[in-house]
C-alpha cells in the first residue's frame, strides 16, 4: 500500500483555485500512478484532508468564507461540505482503492474562530464528531472505506497532549465515532514500548479499526535521521506485533520545504519492515538490503553524515545544523551561541566520504553529491557568523580583511551546492515547489556577498561601524540546533 498524501496539491471539478501554482496533480496523472502502483502490486490509497491542514489553500480569498481559523475549515457550514464531496468525488473517479485517509489530525483551534462567532462555543468533541459524521457519510456516498488521524481525540481530552499513558477517552464519545471508520494511531517520537502498548490500548477501546502509522525521519532539514527513526520504531514495530495491528504504514513527510529526498529513507522503510516481521538483527537487516538492492546500507548511512554532531549520534538531541547554520545570518547570529558550544564540526571529513559514494552509488549517486557539496559550504558557513563577530569585536580589521576572502570561498561553494541540490529536485520533484528553494539560497548568496561587501568597508574605513555586530547575542532558549522552520533561522523580523 501506498497512501499519497496530498492537502491541496490534486484539482477536483469545478474547484480551479484548488491545486493552483501547487503543482497539484491531474485526474490523468493520479490515474498514470495510480496503474503504475498496481503494475507492481501496490495499492495507491488517497489522503487527503477533510478539516485542518489547509495552510496553502486558505491563503486564496475565494476560501476565506468557510475558514474557521487558521488552516481549519468551518464546521456546519454546507459550503464546506460542497467542498468536500468534490474531493472524495476526484478520489473516487481517480483512485482503485476505495480506502482513504481522511486527515482531520491537529486541527488545534478547531471551533474557536469563525465558528465561535457566529454561534457562540461549542463543546468541541460535539463539533468534531457532527463533522465527522457528516464526512463519513459522503465517504459511504462514494463507497469508501475512510481511516483518519486520531489526534484530536486525545487532545481534546488532555489538554491539547496526544501521547499519554493510560488514557481513557469517555464511552459516551467513543460510542459516536462512526462505524465505518478507523482511527490511526500516528507516533514518531515515542521511543518506550509501554507508550506505544499503552497508547494502542487507548485506540482498541473505541472498538474501530486500528491502524498505525509511524515515520521515517526524513522532514527536518536536508538529512535524513536514521538514529531517531531506529530509536522509535524498533519499539513501535514491536508493539504493533504484540498487540496485533495488521494496517501498519510509515510516513515520510516533506515539512517546511521538502529538502531531503524520500530515496535516502530507502534502507530504513527495508529495516522497519524486517522490526515489523520480527528481525531485529542488523547483520541480517544489511545482508539482506544489499539482496534486494545491490547498495549497502553502509553506504545509505553516509547521508547522514551533515547533520552528525555527538548528540545526533547518541542520541541525547535532535540536531539539524546542516539546516539552522546554513541559513543562520553571519551578521544576526540568532544562533551563534549555540553553534559556538556546538563547536566545530568535520565538515571537509563528511564532504570527502560524500564525494567518494557518488561514485559508487550509481542511480543514486545525485543524492550524495547534493549532500558533499552541502558539506563542502558548511566547512565555511557554519561558524562564519562566530568568527565574523568574534573579529569585530576584537577591533582587529586585519583578520576581518583576512575573513572577507572566506565569505568569497563560502559564496562559490554555495553556487555548486546550488547546482548539485538543483539536480536533486528535478530528478525528483515537480517543478513548481523549487521556487521556495531557489528564493532561500538566492537570498542567503546576497546576504552573503552583502555582509562581505560591508566588512570590506569596515575594514578599508569607509564605516565606523557594523550596527547587527554591535548587539550581544543571548542564548536562544531551545533546542536550537534543531529549528527547521527557515522562517526563524534568518531574522527576528517577519519574513
Amino acid at each position: 500500500m501506498l497512501e499519497l498524501y496530498t492537502e491541496d496539491t490534486y484539482r477536483p471539478e469545478g474547484e480551479p483555485y484548488f491545486g493552483y501554482l501547487r503543482g497539484g496533480y491531474t485526474g490523468a496523472e493520479i490515474r498514470e500512478i495510480d496503474a503504475y502502483a498496481a503494475s507492481k502490486g501496490v495499492e495507491l490509497v488517497p489522503c487527503i484532508q477533510t478539516l485542518a491542514h489547509f495552510t496553502n489553500l486558505v491563503k486564496m480569498p475565494v476560501y476565506e468564507p468557510i475558514v474557521d481559523t487558521a488552516d481549519i475549515l468551518l464546521i456546519d457550514d454546507e459550503k464546506t461540505y460542497a467542498l468536500i464531496e468534490k474531493l472524495f468525488a476526484f478520489a473516487a473517479e481517480n483512485f482503485t482503492s476505495r480506502l482513504i485517509n481522511i486527515g482531520m489530525d491537529e486541527a488545534h483551534m478547531v471551533g474557536l474562530g469563525a465558528y465561535l462567532d457566529r454561534h457562540g462555543y461549542c463543546d468541541r468533541f460535539e463539533l468534531l464528531l457532527r463533522h465527522l459524521s457528516r464526512v463519513a457519510e459522503i465517504a459511504k456516498k462514494y463507497g469508501f472505506r475512510p481511516h483518519m488521524w486520531s489526534d484530536m481525540f486525545f487532545r481534546l481530552a488532555n489538554h491539547g497532549e496526544y501521547y499519554k499513558k493510560d488514557m481513557h477517552i469517555a464511552p459516551e464519545i467513543r460510542e459516536k465515532v462512526p462505524e465505518n471508520i478507523g482511527l490511526t494511531y500516528w507516533d514518531y517520537y515515542n521511543e518506550k514500548p509501554e507508550v506505544y502498548d499503552s497508547m494502542l490500548a487507548s485506540h482498541k477501546e473505541f472498538g474501530r479499526e486500528v491502524w498505525f502509522a509511524g515515520g521515517a525521519w526524513c522532514w527536518n532539514g536536508f538529512t535524513p535521521v536514521y538514529g531517531k527513526t531506529r530509536r522509535a520504531m524498533k519499539p513501535a514495530m514491536e508493539s504493533v506485533r504484540k498487540n496485533g495491528i495488521e494496517n501498519v504504514f510509515i510516513t515520510m513527510w516533506g515539512d517546511n520545504g521538502k529538502e531531503c529526498s524520500f530515496f535516502s529513507m530507502l534502507p530504513m522503510l527495508y529495516e522497519i519492515r524486517q522490526y515489523a516481521d520480527g528481525n531485529f538483527d542488523k547483520e541480517k537487516i544489511s545482508r539482506g538490503f544489499y539482496e534486494l538492492t545491490g547498495y549497502k546500507a553502509e553506504d545509505f548511512e553516509l547521508l547522514c553524515l551533515p547533520d552528525s554532531t555527538a548528540q545526533m549520534l547518541n542520541g541525547t538531541k535532535m540536531e539539524n545544523p546542516s539546516k539552522c547554520l546554513l541559513y543562520s545570518d553571519c551578521f544576526l547570529g540568532i544562533f551563534d551561541t549555540e553553534a559556538e558550544a556546538e563547536g566545530k564540526l568535520p565538515y571537509e571529513e563528511y564532504a570527502r566520504k560524500l564525494s567518494d559514494a557518488a561514485g559508487r552509488m550509481g542511480e543514486f549517486g545525485y543524492l550524495f553529491a547534493s549532500q558533499s557539496a552541502l558539506c563542502s559550504l558548511m566547512e565555511f558557513k557554519s561558524l562564519l557568523g562566530v568568527r565574523t563577530r568574534a573579529a569585530y569585536r576584537s577591533g582587529d580589521k586585519k583578520a576581518i580583511a583576512a575573513l572577507t576572502e572566506e565569505y568569497r570561498t563560502a559564496q562559490e561553494r554555495l553556487e555548486n551546492f546550488y547546482g548539485k541540490f538543483r539536480t536533486l529536485w528535478f530528478t525528483e520533484n515537480k517543478a513548481i515547489g523549487w521556487e521556495v528553494q531557489e528564493v532561500r539560497l538566492g537570498g542567503l548568496m546576497l546576504r552573503l556577498r552583502s555582509c562581505r561587501e560591508r566588512l570590506e568597508a569596515f575594514a578599508a574605513g569607509k564605516i565606523d561601524r557594523i550596527e547587527e555586530l554591535e548587539e550581544e547575542i543571548l542564548p536562544f532558549g531551545y533546542d536550537a540546533v534543531f529549528s527547521n522552520f527557515y522562517r526563524g533561522l534568518v531574522s527576528r523580523s517577519e519574513l
